[in-house]
Formats: structure tokens, C-alpha cells, sequence
């Protein structure tokens, strides 16, 4: 017997708020029934696939990114351990509400902590993401998830694969999970999640109200020190860092100290 796994890879890098993936899932779902996987998915408040926006920075230098959050699968589900009569898990490493024996329990609900469950008012059932598994157990093509299968850019990427090749993959290409401090085992990961959960410090470097290329920058604070020489509009930028205090140092000489809880432009600065 096989012990793949079913996965999703999201690349925050890659996605750029379409909302295919969303439109796909409810064009799946929405007036269909899927029993026993699901039911029908209600056309309006269901977020069985969300994005998220994160705006980082300041005027003028700023970052924007999406995040994408389906239900995470987890081999330690939340939901599972609450209701394990309702929700259960498949070999092939996917999680299911039986709608049946779920029916009428607006609890289940509040047992997600990615709240990615919502409640279907008319059906009295809590519902989520099945990650299509009605097509990935039939002969459909392509045999994946319509979310994947709608996202242009691929960042959104379908994997059916071991738990060995997984860890491969999650260590290759520096996947994270979301809320990793859960314990939740995902089969969710996502790459570059840093837009979406550290800061970075920027500016530009002028002299006599020039911008200055190839200016070395030096950012040094909690327990970091990086380095890096201005492009040819005189700025810099260092990311994935935490909050703290960090000093910046432009060719050898101290400019500033900042202290940030969320990402900050240093503005021009002159030298």
C-alpha cells in the first residue's frame, strides 16, 4: 500500500490576489453535493479558501503580499481531537467533516485555530476545505485540486507524494508552516512566508541630494548582522528580521539607531 501523502505549497512570492483559486472552489462547490465528502457549499460567507493582505513598510517603500489559507490538514487537528466521531483523517493524509455526524454542531467550528471552518446556516454544518478529494479519487483530470489547477502562477502547487519526500521538498525549498508554534502538523506549507510574518528596515542614502550607489550598509541588532551595498537609486533593504533595536551603519561610519515592531522605512538619509 502506498504511504503517499497529499499536500498543498503556497508561494507568497508568487501570488498576486486574483482570487482564481477562490472562484474555482466555489464554482466546485457551491450548488453541488459531494457526499459524503461534503455538501453544498453556500454561495455567500463561506471561507473554505481565504486571502489575506499584508502591507509592510512605508510610503514610498512598501511591500504587499497575500496570503492564502485553506484548511491546513493537520495530522494533529484541533477539530479532530474535540469531535473525533465527525471529523477524521484519511491515509492519504487528508482531513474530512463527515457531514452527517456532524450536523448540528456549531462547535466544531470554534475548534479550528487557522479559523479556516465556517458554519452553513442553511444545512446546520460546520464546512471546510476537503481538498477536493472527490476528484483526487476519481479518474477527473487533471487529478488535483481545482484551486491549484486555476492558479496561474502556480503558487499554488498540489503535491501527492511520501512524508520523506515532503521533508525533502519543505528543507530544498525553505518551506514553513503557518503558526508552527500550534503542533498542528500541516499538510499546508508555504514559501517566503516572511512577507507575511517579519519586518524589514529600508531607505535610501543620498549625498548632496543625490542618491549614492553602492553605498555598504551595515545593519547590526538582535543577534544579527547583515550587509549589503545601495542600487543605483541609493537604497537598501534588509528583511526577515524580528522586532528589536538595530543599528545602521553606512561605510563604516554609525547613522542611526531604530528600534521597530513592525517593518520601517529609515527615510532618506545623508551622508
Amino acid at each position: 500500500m502506498s504511504n503517499k501523502q497529499h499536500y498543498l505549497v503556497i508561494d507568497l512570492d508568487l501570488c498576486f490576489n486574483c482570487n482564481n483559486c477562490r472562484m474555482a472552489c466555489m464554482d466546485e462547490h457551491v450548488g453541488n453535493d459531494w457526499k459524503p465528502y461534503t455538501e453544498s457549499m453556500p454561495r455567500h460567507h463561506a471561507n473554505w479558501i481565504e486571502t489575506t493582505q499584508k502591507v509592510r513598510g512605508q510610503a514610498p517603500r512598501i511591500d504587499a503580499c497575500y496570503l492564502v489559507k485553506p484548511c491546513q490538514h493537520c495530522e494533529n487537528a484541533e477539530c479532530m481531537k474535540a469531535y473525533p466521531d465527525q471529523v477524521y483523517r484519511r491515509e492519504d493524509g487528508i482531513v474530512l467533516i463527515d457531514p452527517e455526524k456532524a450536523r448540528g454542531n456549531k462547535d466544531l467550528v470554534n475548534h479550528c485555530p487557522y479559523h479556516a471552518m465556517s458554519w452553513n446556516e442553511e444545512l446546520q454544518v460546520a464546512q471546510k476545505c476537503t481538498m477536493c478529494a472527490h476528484i483526487l479519487d476519481s479518474d477527473q483530470q487533471p487529478c488535483m485540486p481545482r484551486c491549484a489547477h486555476s492558479c496561474p502562477t502556480e503558487s499554488l502547487r498540489h503535491m501527492f507524494v511520501t512524508p520523506e519526500e515532503m521533508d525533502k521538498i519543505v528543507k530544498e525549498e525553505a518551506l514553513e508552516e503557518l503558526h508552527p508554534q500550534l503542533g498542528s502538523k500541516p499538510h499546508v506549507f508555504y514559501k517566503n512566508l516572511y512577507r507575511f510574518t517579519k519586518n524589514f528596515i529600508t531607505g535610501c542614502i543620498l549625498k548632496d541630494n543625490d542618491c549614492v550607489e553602492g553605498a555598504e550598509v551595515v545593519l547590526n541588532g538582535e543577534g544579527v548582522v547583515f550587509d549589503q551595498k545601495t542600487d543605483c537609486f541609493g537604497e537598501f533593504k534588509f528583511d526577515k528580521l524580528e522586532p528589536g533595536t538595530y543599528a545602521i551603519e553606512v561605510n563604516g561610519k554609525p547613522i542611526k539607531s531604530v528600534t521597530i515592531t513592525e517593518s520601517l522605512d529609515a527615510g532618506p538619509i545623508e551622508i
